[in-house]
């Protein structure tokens, strides 16, 4: 199983740069790739609310749950 991340998703719809989401959540471009790419292993739900805030969305619109064949 696994949580598929869709931050990119949501800021093409958005037509925000990560650059610009990155400055409005306080956290660095870099955390943000992780946390875009799926390599993060946990997210604080802190930056969940702020990246929802950010984005005008909700934690589901962001996050995604697929199970392993």
């Amino acid at each position: 199983m696994s949580i598929i991340v869709n931050v990119d998703v949501m800021m093409a719809k958005r037509k925000m740069s990560s650059q610009e989401l990155a400055e409005r959540i306080g956290i660095t471009q870099a955390n943000l790739s992780i946390l875009k790419t799926g390599k993060a292993k946990a997210i604080r739900f802190s930056t969940l609310e702020a990246i929802c805030k950010a984005l005008d969305c909700q934690p589901g619109d962001i996050l995604e749950f697929a199970q392993d064949d």
